[in-house]
């Protein structure tokens, strides 16, 4: 099975920041940018973020269109240990959007019962650099016939996904603010050593959204 066609949504400040310093995030863009994120959700077989974003964020992850989303997508959080919010906004609405929860080999077997108990699929991948193997999580994900990914974050989950050169398609948000180097980065470090090894794509449109500017890029 191949890989799904993998979509990195990024929404931050311009000067590339997801939250300040204290972890705010609500909201950074504007109401037609988040509106354009719930589109994008309605038209993908799944929505990934990793954990870090679950705790913070709390986010469900549906789809909230007018008129109301055809079809839901499936929800993929990464994390190592399993460390998901047990109460949080995930686990709504689970018969109409899955979620799956990938984790590393043999982590947490208490968790793992816990969290299949409340509604949570669980997949054990092998770990990978400081996290999961990424190339192994895309490659389930194809066999569960996922076709098309939209990534969210956070900055962890994004670099290892643009160091694993699984990122075909960037959607960047961005709003008129600053936030400085205290601010939490949209993509971590994934140890670029030199200009020639950064990755590169091709921007194919750029759009306004009220005050913010909708930037789309292809991967070259």
């Amino acid at each position: 099975m191949p890989r799904p066609h993998l979509t990195l949504k990024l929404a931050t400040s311009l000067d590339g920041r997801i939250a300040t310093g204290s972890g705010e995030s609500r909201w950074i863009t504007g109401e037609a940018a988040r509106a354009e994120v719930h589109r994008m959700r309605a038209y993908v077989g799944a929505v990934m973020i990793g954990a870090g974003t679950a705790r913070a964020d709390n986010p469900s992850l549906l789809a909230r269109t007018d008129p109301a989303a055809v079809r839901q997508p499936m929800r993929v959080v990464v994390t190592t240990r399993l460390d998901i919010p047990l109460e949080g906004r995930l686990f709504e609405g689970i018969p109409e959007s899955p979620l799956v929860v990938f984790g590393a080999e043999r982590a947490g077997p208490a968790r793992h019962a816990i969290l299949e108990a409340i509604g949570a699929r669980i997949e054990q991948v092998p770990r990978g650099g400081d996290g999961l193997d990424i190339d192994a999580v895309l490659l389930r994900l194809g066999e569960l016939g996922i076709a098309s990914l939209l990534a969210e974050g956070g900055g962890k989950l994004a670099a290892a996904l643009i160091a694993a050169g699984a990122v075909d398609r960037l959607e960047w948000f961005r709003a008129p603010i600053v936030l400085g180097a205290e601010g939490r980065p949209a993509i971590g470090s994934f140890a670029m050593e030199s200009l020639a090894q950064a990755p590169t794509w091709r921007r194919v449109a750029l759009r306004e959204l009220g005050p913010d500017l909708w930037e789309s890029y292809e991967r070259v």
